[in-house]
């Protein structure tokens, strides 16, 4: 099987060829737990859950790990913090906040039927190695203290007579273009406006650990540093794919890069790098002041996870999405029927005309459109797919069963009321047969007669 990949770096599918294929490995960034994820949150679990079954179907589960961090030092965190439990000391409100946080952010993917990663660092775990990374960065050049802060340097990265990357290379920008379209921090320490912080002081209160570079005061790391840590600890200094959503091409992965090159005088931090494209709320910008901003947990309220999963598979990754009702309902039918044919089927092997598409740059538009062939003529090899791909985690009765638990309706007497329009049909009253499927409407309830019997369905 030839796998080939869309890599950001070089704006190109590229055949994937491991490193190691005895040890395949992806860093994806993670949440910063503060507040519920969103739905835009979910598009980067979702998608690059499926390229690691996908990896896992090719190359064996014991041979590829996968890291998905988790930011637990941050200013929105000391924000939330400050807000939610005013009358605790910062640090312990701080825990509070992340332990919540990050238990909703577990339940809101594992309903989405996201594995967990094979690793899950936090931030504050590897303070250590961020150190380290920081003082391999000043050692070489590439950084400088001023006034108890670490800041990098991209001009002299990009001065650097060796093998490094250029900065810019990865967002495709120059200095120039960076600094008009970025926020930078305007500080009378900074010797360029592009100069990023590595490590910077703690305000009282706040979380802080003790500073890199001979600086006394205790600090705190930045943000793009945390990530090149983690990854290196985990994966290495060069690995094979890094990922995230396509926000984060610039200023955050530009910075890893960046950061990983010069520490450890490599010319790639990862081999592929994959960004999914921005979500949208029926045609607008999510956003909390167009009152469309949903969370991931409010959606799981009137939706089971693995409908929110197709309904983001729709939509090749790289592609924008627009999330609408429409679609949902539209999802929601398709898994009825994929629940109510292949959920009791023992799997066969993923079916090629699933997985060809899905080597295709994870091309899953075209795979789901081939699940709908396979329909009828391959349920084994159906059920074996849509496993790939995370669905059918429960049994036919029990898909059945939460939606009905969810929706109120009383199995029992929609059954009673069935037997008693059957009964009238074979008598040939039809007025009362239509009355009975119109009461059955009004409850939700959806007849289907067939040849083969008469079944029903609770309505979207």
């Amino acid at each position: 099987m030839e796998l080939r990949l869309y890599d950001t770096l070089s704006r190109e599918k590229r055949t994937f060829v491991p490193l190691d294929p005895n040890n395949v490995r992806m860093y994806v960034c993670g949440p910063t737990v503060y507040d519920f994820a969103h739905i835009g949150n979910a598009r980067p679990v979702i998608v690059f859950d499926v390229l690691f079954r996908l990896l896992r179907h090719i190359y064996g589960e014991a041979h590829v790990k996968y890291v998905r961090n988790i930011t637990d030092v941050d200013d929105k965190i000391n924000d939330r913090a400050a807000r939610d439990f005013p009358g605790l000391p910062l640090n312990e409100a701080i825990r509070k906040v992340t332990e919540q946080t990050g238990k909703q952010f577990h339940a809101d993917v594992d309903a989405l039927g996201a594995l967990r990663p094979s690793v899950e660092p936090r931030a504050t775990e590897h303070i250590g190695e961020m150190r380290e990374i920081i003082e391999k960065l000043v050692a070489g050049g590439f950084a400088y203290v001023a006034e108890d802060h670490v800041l990098f340097s991209p001009q002299a990265m990009n001065a650097a007579n060796s093998a490094l990357p250029r900065y810019g290379a990865l967002s495709k920008r120059s200095l120039d273009e960076m600094i008009a379209g970025a926020r930078v921090d305007v500080a009378p320490y900074k010797r360029d406006a592009t100069d990023f912080v590595l490590w910077k002081p703690s305000k009282p209160g706040e979380p802080s650990w003790p500073s890199p570079s001979g600086i006394k005061a205790e600090g705190r790391p930045g943000w793009h540093i945390e990530c090149s840590a983690m990854a290196w600890k985990h994966l290495g200094e060069h690995f094979d794919i890094h990922g995230g959503g396509i926000d984060l091409v610039f200023p955050h992965h530009e910075n890893e890069v960046a950061q990983t090159c010069c520490a450890f005088h490599r010319e790639r931090m990862a081999n592929y790098w994959m960004h999914n494209g921005f979500l949208q709320v029926e045609s607008e910008k999510m956003s909390k002041s167009l009152g469309n901003f949903i969370t991931i947990h409010e959606l799981l309220r009137d939706w089971p996870g693995e409908v929110l999963r197709l309904n983001m598979l729709k939509t090749h990754y790289r592609s924008p999405i627009d999330w609408t009702m429409k679609s949902l309902e539209e999802s929601a039918k398709t898994l009825d029927d994929w629940y109510r044919v292949a959920a009791d089927v023992v799997s066969g092997e993923p079916a090629p005309s699933v997985v060809e598409p899905l080597l295709d740059d994870l091309n899953t538009p075209q795979a789901i459109a081939a699940l709908h062939g396979l329909r009828g003529n391959d349920i084994a090899g159906l059920a074996g797919s849509l496993r790939l791909l995370g669905f059918l985690s429960e049994s036919a009765a029990q898909w059945e069963g939460r939606k009905q638990q969810a929706s109120g309706i009383d199995a029992k007497e929609v059954e009673r009321l069935l037997a008693e329009r059957t009964a009238a049909r074979g008598r040939k009253d039809f007025g009362e047969s239509d009355r009975i499927r119109d009461l059955l409407a009004a409850m939700g309830v959806v007849i289907k007669d067939s040849k083969e019997g008469t079944t029903w369905e609770i309505a979207r």
